[in-house]
């Protein structure tokens, strides 16, 4: 079992009596840096393919049967009450009576069209993606244990469905950190509002504060409270931190509390984050032809700004950056609210992947895109009576389809199948503990080993089951 986290990262009382907290802040740093260096878990476990993950999520979950599952045999039974097993005893989050089955329309937006290079079919709501299918890995056989947003979120995020646990980017953290000292390791970015999982989606759970999520905003401070009140200057700044400090550390060395080392070195970072992340968040300097590739705006919010930070972020060696788009609870209007929040992702995930492959960076950025859960083939808001163009889809936790793409993956592949109607997989399932073991392990980690103790227990990321696909490893 590995070794946890020592929590005496310098829990030296004599250190400090005998320097008579005289010791500088920076040589401080600097030592703390080393210790929690040492005091960091034995890995990678084994050679990584990947050195960081880009990982979005679509809050409400999308509609992957309109997506990315092609499926005439749903579309051809449109209208029919769905099967009666599809419905009876089964685990709903609204639909209460027999549904109907609800087809993609036939109009030619909603079509599938294979892409070029790949031949992978995907729905022409998505246009730019289809040009970068080469570049992806399907997996159309993703279940999940949980048919509600909070709890669902919070499971694929941190392997349980309560709050508590630490998220998949704090695992990371702690396991890799950053390769940069003036930047966090796990960064997250928000369009829209919070998810239902609230902060806890990127929080560190039980393991220090220290590799939690810091949240970026591109509008105002990009980090609550970075910048200098009025009559603050850096002087001022500098001496005031490091006065706090050294009362921080005298604490430290009387309780030995992991907490205050956390306090410690995140009043450093923010100091260094001072003068890195303003210039990190300042896209403008960018060339003209990359604000086109991505269909940017300086200045505001929006998912495809978020997407050119992102590639900013791991470019400068942030571990894990994760995007959260919220817009995507289609339990009504499906095909009226579908297009619109398709085109607002196409063209920036696109343009994510095709800058990072230009750049180099493809082969060892991970990129991720997920949901909580799928969609019914069945329709909410029918039962074989209602209007067909104003339904929508209910949540579906037995099948749903994610991808990836660039860090060690396959490219132009297809893992897993679902039955003709999209309900239920009928080949090479992958539950979420097996998706986030293949996560690790692509970044080097083994998810068995990287563990941290806790009230008498060594817990994991992926609990006491998972296992890695391999078969979607390139």
């Amino acid at each position: 079992m590995m070794k946890p986290l020592d929590p005496q990262i310098l829990g030296r009382r004599e250190l400090l009596q005998r320097t008579g907290l005289g010791m500088g802040a920076f040589a401080l740093t600097s030592l703390f840096q080393r210790d929690a260096r040492a005091a960091r878990p034995a890995v990678p476990h084994i050679p990584p393919r990947a050195k960081s993950v880009i990982y979005i999520h679509l809050v409400g979950a999308p509609s992957h049967l309109d997506l990315f599952e092609h499926k005439p045999e749903l579309q051809k039974r449109n209208g029919e009450l769905c099967p009666e097993e599809m419905f009876e005893g089964k685990q709903l989050a609204f639909i209460r009576s027999r549904p109907s089955l609800l087809g993609t329309p036939t109009d030619s937006r909603f079509a599938f069209t294979p892409g070029k290079q790949s031949g992978l079919p995907i729905s022409n709501l998505l246009p730019k993606l289809q040009q970068v299918s080469e570049d992806i890995t399907f997996i159309r056989s993703l279940h999940t244990d949980q048919f509600n947003h909070a709890p669902a979120q919070m499971f694929l995020l941190s392997g349980f469905q309560r709050f508590g646990r630490p998220s998949l980017g704090a695992w990371i953290n702690y396991g890799l950190g950053s390769e940069n000292d003036n930047l966090p390791g796990f960064v997250v970015m928000v369009t829209g509002s919070v998810l239902g999982a609230g902060k806890s989606a990127w929080g560190s759970g039980f393991l220090p504060t220290v590799h939690q999520g810091i949240e970026f905003r591109t509008q105002g401070d990009p980090v609550l409270f970075l910048s200098n009140p009025p009559g603050f200057d850096e002087t001022t700044r500098r001496r005031t931190i490091s006065t706090i400090n050294q009362l921080n550390q005298a604490q430290l060395a009387d309780v030995g509390d992991p907490e205050i080392a956390t306090r410690i070195s995140q009043y450093e970072l923010a100091y260094r984050m001072q003068s890195s992340v303003p210039e990190l968040m300042d896209i403008q300097g960018e060339p003209a032809h990359i604000h086109e590739l991505y269909g940017t705006q300086p200045g505001k919010t929006s998912f495809a700004n978020n997407c050119l930070l992102a590639r900013r972020l791991v470019e400068r060696g942030v571990r894990f950056v994760q995007l959260f788009d919220q817009g995507w609870d289609h339990h009504g209007n499906v095909f009226e609210a579908l297009p619109n929040k398709a085109r607002q992702v196409d063209q920036p995930i696109a343009a994510l992947i095709t800058d990072l492959k230009q750049r180099g960076l493809l082969d060892e950025t991970l990129i991720v895109w997920s949901a909580e859960f799928g969609r019914t083939p069945m329709a909410q808001g029918t039962n074989g009576e209602g209007t067909p163009t104003k339904a929508g889809r209910d949540h579906h936790k037995e099948a749903y389809t994610i991808w990836l793409a660039g860090g060690g993956v396959k490219r132009a592949c297809v893992h897993g199948e679902t039955d003709p109607l999209g309900y239920a997989i009928t080949r090479d399932p992958v539950h979420v503990h097996d998706l986030n073991a293949t996560i690790l392990h692509l970044l080097g980690i083994d998810h068995e080993q990287l563990t941290f103790k806790y009230q008498g227990r060594h817990f994991r990321l992926t609990d006491v089951e998972g296992q890695v696909v391999h078969s979607i490893i390139g």
